[in-house]
């Protein structure tokens, strides 16, 4: 076991602690689900399509979970959550989608 310890090659009193660097809120990375949340959420309301909807809002979680910055985020996350909603809205709620064919009840 000490034989072990006196070859090991690495140097622990050499090791520094990562320090991240600080990042202006301008140059943070795109948040691609946070973009696809809101393009999915104005196909769910223009072609009234649930799937986009319902998409719209899982990206808008998964946005949520990894924000980063707040302040810009924020802003479009709640217009993804706003589009996603108002689409799932008009599809449960609203008149039927031209062209789709009619329920009957029998």
């Amino acid at each position: 076991m000490s034989s072990t310890a006196a070859n090991d090659p690495r140097q622990p009193a050499a090791a520094k602690r990562y320090v991240p660097t600080a990042l202006a809120p301008e140059d943070l990375p795109v948040d691609y689900s946070g973009l696809i949340a809101v393009v999915f959420g104005i196909a769910g309301v223009m072609f009234r399509y649930k799937l986009c909807s319902w998409l719209a809002i899982i990206f808008c979680a998964q946005s949520l979970v990894n924000m980063k910055s707040i302040e810009n985020d924020l802003k479009q996350i709640s217009m993804a959550m706003m589009f996603a909603i108002m689409g799932l809205v008009t599809n449960y709620f609203g008149p039927a989608r031209p062209g789709a064919p009619m329920k009957s009840s029998n």
